[in-house]
């Protein structure tokens, strides 16, 4: 039995992921989807289309999940950065960090109310995957504390989506 593939993948994504460089291309859009610049591929879809492109056997999902965590968090990471350094007006106003004032002052509730622990539980659910990423910035949390976190929540992401398409593939097979 062999994990769900994929049969409606792009041309042009499927011969990056399945090219030499598959793990680079891998790499890149992880540091793009933390970065909330991924605006062509849902979060939720990337490991499972490299799971189907490049490969399901335990090393390469191992590899695959590490390599989108590390992606995701260094992403997350160079956000958290810009936030901190520009302010809140810049992350408001800027178009390519996806939040309005009404979403922000919901997060910054959260935040204050939940502290550093709703960092990794929001990369951890749907729709709201890296917002807290936001208030985390803005801030006083420590860059060492957000890199954990970050890192926590997305290695929980990750897995479970690994998870959910390689036990959804031989179920369904």
């Amino acid at each position: 039995m062999v994990p769900l593939q994929l049969t409606e993948t792009p041309d042009w994504l499927e011969s990056l992921f399945t090219s030499k460089l598959g793990f680079v291309v891998l790499f890149g859009i992880c540091i793009l989807e933390g970065a909330m610049l991924l605006r062509f591929m849902p979060s939720e879809l990337v490991v499972p289309a490299a799971l189907a492109l490049i490969g399901s056997s335990i090393v390469e999902a191992v590899a695959i999940v590490v390599l989108a965590v590390v992606g995701t968090t260094v992403g997350q990471l160079l956000l958290f950065g810009v936030v901190r350094r520009a302010g809140r007006e810049y992350a408001l106003r800027t178009r390519w960090v996806p939040i309005t004032e009404s979403r922000l002052e919901r997060f910054d509730g959260w935040f204050d109310r939940w502290g550093p622990l709703a960092v990794p539980v929001s990369n951890t659910l749907l729709f709201v995957r890296g917002l807290l990423t936001i208030p985390a910035g803005l801030s006083e949390m420590d860059r060492r504390s957000f890199l954990v976190l970050s890192a926590a929540g997305s290695l929980s992401f990750q897995s479970i989506l690994a998870a959910l398409y390689l036990l959804g593939g031989y179920l369904l097979v």
